[in-house]
């Protein structure tokens, strides 16, 4: 059952480094449009695409994917959590 635990968490992780690649690569917007940014689009726009639509931007500033990052990191401490109830 520790492997589980393990992989899910090493999933979170790496969807989370790659939502902060996505969010960085927003500051050079022709970094969206090579391969690895069209891949990380199809990767991270899915998740965030909810988060956008709960909250709104603010000014020119989109706040979304810091919520989003903050839940995704709420479920991984979650998952460290049940690990360790489960034991």
């Amino acid at each position: 059952m520790d492997i589980v635990f393990y992989i899910l968490s090493k999933v979170f992780e790496l969807y989370y480094w790659a939502l902060i690649i996505y969010i960085l690569m927003s500051w050079f917007p022709s970094a969206r449009e090579t391969s690895i940014g069209r891949l990380f689009t199809r990767i991270c726009e899915p998740y965030l695409e909810p988060f956008r639509k709960i909250i709104p931007p603010i000014g020119m500033i989109d706040i979304s994917p810091i919520v989003a990052i903050l839940v995704l990191r709420f479920a991984s401490n979650g998952l460290a959590q049940v690990q360790t109830w489960i034991g």
